[in-house]
């Protein structure tokens, strides 16, 4: 018995116990699939041959070339057929895929929806409100309590912000006095220098000019100071 004639008498048995299943059903139209192409090649196969056979007798035998022509094209009308049975098939093998994937995503969405309902009954919203109300008072609490802890004690002690500073500068200052006191001066060379001779016409041997005169003690004085101040901002620095 061929696959196409099991495939109809498993239908009409099929009726006496229900309706098929989406696998069992999907799993005969793919053997009627398979039949069908297997007869596409086989008829395919036969044309190429009476074609051959046209060819060869030619001129030669005509009435047998015309057989062959004629039987071409009987094979030709077979083929045409199969195909459009098997894009039938095809077709309908693939609006069941098509309506197992929906059913079975109905039924899982059905699923998911008595579970959520399960999961929802045992929820009320008047305590659900209650309960954001009852966390939402606790963490305002929490923030209240944070802030407390992180304000400083004793921050304003009733002293006056200048008084302090004027102290402050005073320390300072005589702290810095006593840096200077500590510092220790270098010694100042002695600038008489040895007499030279005047080497300009017209001066007197032994006259002091204004380069060769001894400074001042004033100056001296002040130039030590200078120096004093110049060590004891490198020191500082």
């Amino acid at each position: 018995m061929s696959k196409l004639g099991r495939f109809f008498k498993g239908g009409g048995s099929s009726k006496g116990r229900g309706a098929p299943s989406p696998q069992e059903a999907l799993s005969r139209l793919r053997e009627t699939e398979e039949m069908l192409g297997k007869k596409q090649v086989y008829l395919e196969n036969r044309i190429q041959r009476e074609l051959a056979l046209a060819r060869m007798h030619g001129k030669q035998n005509k009435r047998a070339a015309l057989q062959a022509l004629r039987r071409k094209k009987r094979l030709e009308r077979q083929l045409t057929q199969v195909d459009g049975t098997l894009s039938t098939v095809e077709f309908q093998r693939e609006a069941l895929e098509n309506s197992h994937t929906n059913a079975e995503v109905l039924r899982n969405m059905g699923l998911a929806a008595r579970a959520m309902k399960a999961i929802h009954e045992d929820m009320d919203l008047n305590k659900i409100d209650d309960l954001m109300q009852e966390v939402t008072e606790q963490q305002d609490v929490a923030q209240e309590i944070s802030d407390a802890f992180s304000q400083r004690i004793g921050l304003d002690d009733g002293f006056d912000e200048d008084e302090l500073m004027a102290e402050l500068e005073e320390l300072e200052q005589e702290e810095l006095n006593k840096k200077m006191t500590n510092v220790r001066l270098p010694d100042v060379p002695s600038t008489s220098r040895p007499a030279q001779p005047d080497s300009m016409p017209g001066r007197r041997p032994g006259a002091a000019t204004s380069a060769q005169r001894p400074r001042p003690a004033s100056s001296r004085r002040a130039e030590e100071d200078d120096e004093g101040m110049k060590q004891l901002a490198a020191w500082a620095s």
